[in-house]
């Protein structure tokens, strides 16, 4: 059947207005049929190139519309010896069949048409295909000439990650210790305990304190600690007031009297140091 077909729409079984996805279906169905592995029939390897050739030129929007203008319903032109099967001779495809055969159902069909798959001058259908073996060498020494290219754009694309990193490590090599803690810190040397002049809070520092704060520098730093100790106040003295809150709610809910004396007996320590603090920064 396909021997005797006049143009690529007859070879695949499609109409002339067939979809993109006509065509993909009619070769997935043609090429399993026909592939020289599972048919051994007389004829069937070059109807399988045959096939692969029609889809080829059909697929590219560009092929396809020349061969609809020109190259429907010509002729058929023998090639002799060299294959055995007939061909338009100004359309035939940049592509082995074998080849579209291992993209559809090797697991890399691209999104585009196979035409992006080609890289064969336009006149390559008139000098015999390379053997086999020649081909697969041909495509290990193009992936080896595009393997550094490859990996160049990988480097680029991590670059900004590796920028990220280096600036992060220096940032903590470069960054020194706080002059102070509100809390005791053995780990960075905040053991010797201090007081504030002006408010009395205290806070820690290390054995070289004394040495790099004096006058209106140290002035200056204590009342940082005070402004970061009434923060600290302030945000546990609101924590306590929502527990204590919180306690009564749920012994109202429940109605019950172990949890409402929890509640009335819970003390707002941090509350009331810092109504002391306020009281010290009026009176100052």
């Amino acid at each position: 059947r396909i021997k005797r077909c006049r143009n690529y729409y007859e070879i695949l079984g499609v109409e002339r207005d067939a979809s993109e996805e006509d065509l993909k279906k009619a070769y997935r169905k043609l090429a399993l049929k026909f592939h020289p592995d599972k048919n051994r029939a007389p004829g069937a390897t070059d109807a399988f190139k045959a096939i692969g050739n029609a889809f080829a030129v059909l697929s590219n929007p560009e092929k396809r519309l020349r061969y609809d203008e020109f190259g429907s319903d010509q002729e058929h032109v023998s090639t002799g010896q060299a294959r055995h099967y007939n061909y338009y001779t100004e359309f035939e495809a940049d592509i082995t069949p074998e080849e579209i055969f291992n993209v559809f159902f090797g697991g890399h069909f691209p999104t585009g048409n196979i035409h992006m798959f080609s890289n064969v001058a336009r006149d390559a259908h008139y000098y015999p295909r390379r053997h086999r073996n020649e081909r697969a060498w041909t495509q290990e020494q193009e992936e080896e000439e595009n393997r550094p290219q490859n990996s160049y754009s990988a480097f680029i694309q991590l670059m900004p990650v590796f920028i990220i990193i280096i600036v992060s490590v220096i940032t903590q090599l470069m960054a020194t210790n706080p002059p102070y803690s509100l809390f005791y810190k053995s780990s960075i040397g905040h053991v010797i305990s201090r007081e504030t002049e002006n408010l009395q809070v205290p806070y820690y520092v290390d054995k070289n304190f004394e040495k790099n704060y004096q006058g209106a520098e140290l002035q200056e730093l204590e009342k940082t600690v005070e402004k970061d100790y009434i923060d600290y106040i302030q945000t546990s003295c609101w924590k306590e007031k929502q527990q204590k809150s919180d306690l009564s709610n749920l012994a109202k809910l429940y109605r019950d009297e172990r949890l409402k004396q929890k509640a009335e007996s819970l003390k707002l320590e941090h509350c009331e140091k810092l109504s002391s603090l306020i009281g010290m920064h009026k009176g100052g």
